[in-house]
């Protein structure tokens, strides 16, 4: 795959688009892709849709596969298809992913959905994309880096580089737990760490609120490329986050916890859940809300 600590990086043909000739391009608003390291489109896409309103109702069908981590390939290719990169030269028929990135996203990920009695989509067929070194195609070994400032889709990596972040260490304590008053707290060892998520497998759930937490694989969102609290695959934690509810989506972002996991964690928190518990009595006693809080 690409290398994640490139914030914004695009064709080396594309940076060459002068600001006026690409009023057929638009920029990608489809959340899943906005990590992609090209940041225009163009619709109809290569499934047909007309706007990228509908596409995104499409490709949320894919974030429970995406979640499972069964191909490093498939959110590129995905994206390339329902977001496919737009370019000067491209407009009138936008430029499709390899069939390598097709085939390894599918080897990785059809055995996944048979075991749920799903096949791969007839409409991302691999057969018919073309062949990296025979015709005109994206992968992710195509990529380059756009290195100059005057490129209209360049950001400075100082500004967005998860290198130059600097995560602010949440002290873990009874105070804090109050204060913050957080909608889940897990037990999870971290599979893979993707830009924008990071795929977990959950031991134990100490505490959920309105979103249902399997003990099994879950996808945890960052909001930003910085990605704080940081987690390390293969590695157990004690998370704890917020919770977006509209999307059923369980979220890492600031005020959030990620600390390494230690026996006396569980404990701890229980105990420090009953406070809490009896703290939000107390101010509904006394006319306060009380009320979990949760991040949209």
């Amino acid at each position: 795959m690409f290398s994640h600590d490139v914030c914004i990086t695009f064709l080396a043909i594309a940076w060459l688009i002068p600001h006026s000739q690409a009023a057929a391009c638009e920029p990608i608003r489809i959340p899943l892709c906005r990590s992609m390291p090209w940041n225009m489109t163009k619709m109809p896409n290569h499934l047909h849709h007309s706007t990228q309103a509908n596409a995104v109702l499409a490709i949320e069908q894919f974030e429970g596969l995406l979640g499972t981590g069964c191909s490093p390939d498939l959110l590129f290719f995905l994206c390339a298809m329902y977001a496919p990169i737009c370019t000067i030269d491209f407009q009138h028929e936008p430029i499709k992913p390899c069939k390598s990135v097709c085939e390894r996203a599918r080897g990785g990920c059809e055995p996944v959905m048979r075991r749920y009695n799903h096949t791969w989509p007839e409409s991302l067929a691999c057969q018919e994309l073309p062949v990296y070194d025979r015709g005109v195609c994206i992968s992710p070994e195509a990529i380059v880096k756009a290195e100059s400032p005057d490129n209209p889709y360049y950001q400075d990596p100082a500004r967005c580089s998860p290198d130059r972040c600097r995560c602010k260490t949440v002290r873990l304590g009874l105070k804090t737990y109050l204060k913050n008053n957080y909608n889940y707290v897990i037990r999870a060892r971290v599979r893979m760490v993707r830009s924008l998520s990071a795929v977990v497998e959950v031991r134990e759930v100490l505490k959920a609120s309105l979103v249902h937490i399997p003990r099994d694989t879950v996808t945890l969102y960052y909001s930003s490329a910085c990605l704080c609290p940081p987690l390390s695959p293969g590695d157990d934690y004690l998370i704890m986050g917020y919770e977006n509810e509209e999307r059923s989506r369980l979220l890492l972002i600031e005020g959030s916890v990620a600390q390494k996991w230690k026996d006396r964690m569980g404990r701890k928190v229980k105990r420090w859940d009953q406070a809490l518990k009896d703290q939000s009595r107390v101010g509904v006693g006394r006319g306060g809300g009380g009320a979990k809080r949760s991040r949209h």
